[in-house]
């Protein structure tokens, strides 16, 4: 039988249709999926530079409309046009305009800014030279009254004395310190103890080194500092006079290396965060193996009622997913109180939807064949995935597994920051008070962590799947 040529179409009728309406000629033409994606993506760029309203970008637009008109005649005639162009218009529409929408400036980068961020971190706080430790601190009182006075802010021990004149101050006022009493001829170092335990530096630009004064031959040392800008961002009530304390330390070094104190947070932090992980991981995984079952299509096809289910735990996966688990953090937080307990909820609570769509997928992708020859037999439901589906799914399964593991111990890290838990705590209130060695500490414990954690999963991997 010979094959009926197709029926030829006007260039001129086509390219007229495209000109009144992007994509028309292509109907016109019977190429209708053309003629819709060419409508489409007329329509989106020409809606994302009418947003940002610079006449400039409207080149994109116009350039893809007159490509549309050459290639409604072009297919008339039987000779179809790339889409390369109408691409390349879209994307340097998209991409310039979100350049701009970004504000993109690299001149606006200081390399002081950079230096002074960058030459702290070069000296991570995550050892320090073993040494004795001589301890004295005096209470202060933020801010001042605002009626009545403080108590005196003075304190002796064992032959220490130390004081802070006056007794209060609020952001940025002067106050001086003495104390005497302590090792002779020694540094010692002066920073600030809030309220609720925080750490503030009081030395360099903006308190963002120690400040270390030395003592002279009795002991005794005096300095004048100000009280740190950012004391009472934590207080709920600003007006409420609370004790803060101001600590001095000398250390004698007696040879050797110990972990630091900003180091010994860094490590029992990512001890948490690896925890946190690893509970969310085992929560996840009892609750979304099941629910995969549910949510596989060619288990849950046979009748409209299991059918049914499929569709609303498919519908309810997908919510769930499109919810960051950093989101859910904060509205556990909320209703936990902050704490590793909330980090853990998030992380289960996204694990479950991530794992049962991992799951379900790849009982999805089994081979059908064992099934069908189950169910022949008249085996139930329950039969058909505990002799079909089940041996096919746990090489997969514990792949996807552990990978959803090795994600939540690096979500685990951005969690904390919000209150739940883990290294991500103690790292948020590091930036905070500018102690950029201790969040240098932070990022080797983070990254020693990860590439333990991905060379010990891929041997496992290896040995399971």
């Amino acid at each position: 039988m010979t094959a009926v040529p197709p029926q030829k179409r006007s260039p001129l009728i086509a390219g007229l249709l495209s000109t009144l309406v992007p994509g028309l000629g292509q109907g016109f033409v019977r190429r209708v999926y053309r003629g819709v994606a060419i409508l489409l993506a007329t329509l989106v760029v020409t809606g994302m530079v009418a947003w940002y309203g610079h006449p400039a970008w409207y080149f994109a637009p116009a350039g893809m409309w007159l490509w549309n008109i050459w290639d409604a005649a072009s297919l008339a005639g039987g000779q179809p046009r790339t889409i390369l162009i109408p691409v390349i218009f879209g994307l340097a529409a998209a991409y310039g305009i979100g350049w701009q929408v970004v504000g993109v400036n690299f001149a606006a980068a200081s390399l002081d800014r950079a230096l002074a961020v960058a030459r702290p971190m070069i000296h991570p706080d995550l050892i320090e030279r073993a040494s004795d430790k001589n301890s004295m601190w005096t209470p202060v009182y933020v801010p001042c009254p605002l009626t009545g006075s403080s108590p005196v802010a003075q304190r002796e021990h064992e032959g220490m004395v130390a004081s802070a004149t006056p007794n209060c101050g609020g952001p940025t006022d002067e106050l001086t310190l003495s104390v005497s009493g302590m090792w002779p001829d020694t540094d010692t170092q002066i920073w600030w103890n809030t309220a609720i335990g925080d750490t503030n530096l009081l030395g360099g630009v903006n308190g963002n080194s120690m400040l270390v004064v030395r003592t002279d031959a009795n002991g005794s040392l005096t300095t004048t500092i100000h009280v740190p800008l950012n004391i009472l961002m934590a207080q709920p009530d600003k007006t409420l006079t609370l004790e803060h304390q101001i600590f001095f330390d000398q250390y004698h070094y007696t040879g050797g290396y110990r972990i630091s104190y900003n180091g010994g947070y860094a490590i029992k932090g990512m001890l948490e965060t690896v925890t946190m992980a690893l509970m969310a991981t085992l929560l996840g995984i009892i609750l979304a193996i099941p629910i995969s079952f549910l949510a596989a299509r060619n288990l849950m096809s046979g009748n409209p009622i299991t059918f049914a289910i499929y569709v609303i735990v498919r519908t309810i996966l997908n919510i769930v997913r499109s919810i960051e688990a950093i989101i859910l953090a904060i509205i556990f937080v909320v209703i936990t109180g902050l704490g590793p307990f909330a980090g853990v909820l998030a992380l289960a609570f996204h694990s479950v939807a991530a794992l049962a769509k991992l799951y379900s997928e790849v009982i999805e992708g089994i081979d059908p064949g064992p099934i069908e020859a189950i169910r022949a037999t008249g085996a139930n439901w329950v039969q058909v995935v505990r002799y079909g589906v089940i041996p096919q799914i746990i090489p997969p399964f514990t792949s996807f597994t552990i990978y959803r593991w090795d994600i939540n111990v690096r979500s685990a890290t951005v969690i904390g920051m919000v209150g739940g838990g883990g290294i991500g705590l103690y790292l948020i209130q590091w930036i905070q008070n500018n102690q950029l060695r201790a969040v240098s500490a932070a990022f080797i414990a983070i990254a020693v962590v990860v590439i333990l954690l991905d060379f010990l999963s891929a041997k496992v991997r290896e040995r399971l799947v």
